[in-house]
């Protein structure tokens, strides 16, 4: 649903200068099935060994149903153009979330 709603809003994100890209620990292959059969227009990463989603705690415990797991953590992160975080979600709902997005990069561009 996540990538759908990114996909759905790709022409708005490319005209706020927004580079979407989803990160997981699935393979290259298993990220190409997903695309087509999604018609995603989003780059997907594969991330097997989960460096990169610890780094921006998108991997780690999580508590569902009063079991703690370890797993993917849905959560957003926006990089400016200096390569800094400028807004990080640390858990998100997947529904309506790309329009939370939308309207955050909106606000940091008028700040700056």
């Amino acid at each position: 649903m996540q990538a759908c709603e990114f996909t759905a809003g790709i022409r708005q994100f490319a005209g706020l200068e927004a580079k979407i890209l989803g990160c997981s620990p699935d393979s290259p292959e298993t990220h190409q099935k997903f695309i087509a059969k999604h018609k995603l227009r989003i780059d997907l990463l594969s991330d097997p060994e989960r460096k990169v989603m610890e780094k921006y705690d998108a991997y780690g415990e999580k508590n569902m149903y009063g079991k703690k797991t370890m797993g993917v953590i849905r959560s957003t992160v926006i990089i400016d153009p200096d390569g800094r975080i400028a807004h990080h979600w640390k858990r998100v709902q997947a529904k309506g979330h790309a329009d939370s997005v939308k309207k955050r990069l909106k606000e940091l561009q008028a700040e700056s």
